[in-house]
């Protein structure tokens, strides 16, 4: 069911975690990183014979103030080092490596594992640093290697510890910048950054090592006093508060996909997807409280549902903000239907009333009364915050039992190249424009459900050597044929096919499908006839290269083009005037589950029409069932139920008829 391109529900629910995150660039941050080293050299690049003077008045201040303090332990751990050959040799390299070492490590583990404090953590990084080269200007200090009148021996300099004083790496390096000392600066800022994302014990135990290692080393290689160690505390405390205060969370900006959807949107054509779950309820009611408790137990997995849309002007995005408190009497609310008819017109209803975007784009409606010992809830959300796919991901992670990992499938760039390529070439001859079909001009729905067995459609799909997504679009064209007038129904109707583009490790927010065009065969046919020439023209959907090319298309168009420009873009290509309906095929799942407690008997797909168009059917596997939902505008059908029930004869008429 579907395409290779398209992801289980389950790879979605997996990455909630990078939900409404802006994606780190490693590129941008080498270039803050050269950056801060290249204000490292202009420090380090000033004549020395100008502040030698003053650095030797600063570091023989120092010793003084340890002498009269009584804590002048370095002279004596110096002395002692330079006479031990293998321990004097490992502290040069202690001194000269880990340091480093250890900071760029967990610069890199943050940035891999855990992107949510890394940037707090690397503006405090910069911070430190740039205050440490300010004080270097400002209070220039001679260690204490450079005072040899004073009984103090180099012991990495005589050593000629590479990567260190005497090596040609760093034969550049300022030698007045004692105060404060960055290698204890820089292993007690991993401390405090170990221990604010709560590192394993071990792993705090083993950099407090660390600290107390280097602190020696410093003082016995004669590269720091007791009292430029002691410097370097503020100098780690005060970067790390600022950053804490300056450093917000990335405001994660309307992506061009997305926002794709909010400018086709119109009074006519409200843009919000969802599903209509049908709960079986006859061991236990399921009521607006219960989904709530669900709701607010996993609210920090669903971004969305706490965030809205905050506008910047006519020619930026809007970005999402946080919105709260979020309003459960708005949100979840709980209304009585007499039967599935009372479902299907409450549906329409709602498909009918734009999501309000001043707030979390989505709404939850308990509807009591469909059937007995059966409860249905109407979940609809926005299509600017995902895509058919995510959307049910979301619905997913308020459900038991919790997904389960599913391994990304390879990237395959140079494959991706070449098929865009030649979808382009495709695309370029494929632009004719379709005759319309009769739409009442009004944001008037109907909504129409039908349930198949999957096993029948795969079936189906295998006696005519046809795909499932063949055997829904011939069932949609047949049932079009049965139910419209003659007159008012073209030889052929056009329906976009969505298909998935998700990228591996992709959030389940956002939407990542493209959509490609098939002309259905609408006039009186044999079935079986009809399905085997759609499953000939479907072929476009297979092969890949024009889904591919169209996603290129639309990803670029929205990362590229001005928002005025974009919105024209996607209300031109998204309408009446180059699709007559849309028809889409959602991955399978065969997990039971529940919602609430209550097991799931049913959920049928919520599709939005696009603006002139004229319906949008979708089926979405659950359970070893097919589950159709079909948004019908009353200007080309007024009965749903009719229209679904032609769907039913089609398939009837497939399974029984020859091969």
């Amino acid at each position: 069911m579907g395409t290779r391109e398209a992801v289980t529900v389950r790879d979605t629910v997996l990455t909630t975690g990078a939900a409404g995150r802006r994606r780190l660039s490693a590129r941008r941050e080498l270039v803050l990183g050269l950056l801060v080293f290249a204000v490292y050299a202009v420090v380090a690049s000033r004549p020395e014979h100008i502040r030698i003077g003053s650095a030797r008045e600063h570091g023989e201040a120092i010793y003084n103030l340890e002498r009269a303090l009584g804590i002048d332990v370095e002279l004596s751990l110096n002395r002692w080092l330079a006479d031990q050959g293998v321990v004097r040799v490992l502290a040069n390299y202690e001194y000269a490596i880990t340091y480093v070492a250890s900071a760029m490590a967990l610069l890199v583990w943050l940035f891999l594992r855990h992107p949510e404090h890394y940037r707090m953590a690397r503006n405090s990084f910069i911070l430190l640093n740039l205050a440490g080269l300010a004080c270097f200007v400002l209070f220039p200090v001679m260690p204490p290697r450079l005072m040899p009148d004073l009984g103090f021996i180099d012991t990495v300099y005589l050593g000629g510890t590479w990567g260190s004083w005497g090596s040609p790496l760093v034969q550049n390096a300022d030698q007045l910048a004692a105060v404060p000392s960055l290698h204890m600066a820089w292993t007690m800022w991993v401390g405090v950054e170990l221990a604010r994302v709560k590192a394993k014990a071990w792993v705090q135990v083993v950099n407090v090592v660390h600290i107390l290692v280097t602190l020696y080393v410093i003082m016995a290689t004669a590269n720091h006093f007791l009292l430029d160690a002691v410097a370097a505390v503020p100098f780690v405390a005060v970067p790390v508060y600022i950053a804490k205060r300056i450093t917000r969370p990335p405001v994660p900006r309307v992506q061009g996909p997305d926002a794709f959807f909010m400018s086709v949107e119109t009074p006519e054509a409200p843009q919000q997807a969802g599903g209509l779950i049908m709960l079986d309820t006859s061991r236990g009611e399921v009521g607006r409280e219960d989904l709530i408790r669900e709701i607010r137990a996993r609210l920090d997995g669903l971004p969305r549902f706490r965030q809205r849309l905050a506008h910047r002007g006519p020619l930026l995005r809007p970005v999402w903000e946080d919105h709260d408190p979020v309003d459960w009497e708005w949100h979840v609310t709980e209304r009585r239907v007499d039967g599935m008819d009372g479902v299907r017109a409450a549906v329409a209803k709602l498909q009918s009333e734009p999501l309000p975007l001043d707030r979390p784009p989505w709404r939850m409606v308990v509807l009591k009364g469909a059937d007995p010992g059966r409860t249905a809830v109407v979940y609809m959300m926005h299509h600017v915050v995902a895509d058919g796919v995510g959307i049910v991901a979301q619905a997913v992670h308020l459900m038991e039992p919790p997904p389960e990992p599913v391994p990304a499938p390879p990237r395959r760039p140079l494959r991706k190249a070449l098929a865009t390529v030649v979808g382009l070439a495709q695309l370029s001859t494929a632009v004719t424009r379709p005759e319309r079909l009769p739409v009442s001009g009004t944001s008037a729905r109907r909504y129409g459900t039908l349930r198949i067995s999957l096993a029948e459609a795969r079936d189906i799909g295998r006696r005519h050597g046809a795909r499932v997504t063949d055997v829904v679009l011939c069932a949609v064209a047949g049932a079009l044929n049965r139910v419209v007038a003659g007159d008012a129904l073209p030889g052929a109707v056009r329906v976009a096919v969505p298909l998935m583009m998700r990228p591996p490790g992709s959030a389940m927010v956002g939407n990542h499908t493209t959509a490609v065009m098939v002309d259905l065969p609408v006039g009186k046919m044999p079935e079986t006839d009809r399905l085997a020439e759609i499953s000939r023209r479907s072929r476009v959907l297979r092969s890949g290269t024009r889904a591919q090319a169209a996603w290129v298309v639309m990803w670029q168009a929205g990362r590229l083009m001005p928002p005025p420009l974009h919105a024209r873009f996607a209300r031109m290509s998204y309408s009446g005037r180059f699709l007559q309906g849309t028809v889409s095929s959602l991955p399978a799942s065969d997990r039971r589950l529940r919602l609430a407690g209550a097991p799931l008997t049913a959920v049928y797909p919520i599709v939005p029409l696009a603006p002139g168009t004229a319906f949008a059917l979708a089926g979405l596997g659950v359970a070893e069932e097919l589950c159709f939902g079909l948004s019908l505008d009353p200007g080309l059908a007024d009965d749903a139920d009719a229209f679904m029930a032609a769907v039913a004869d089609v398939f009837e008429e497939l399974r029984t008829g020859p091969r």
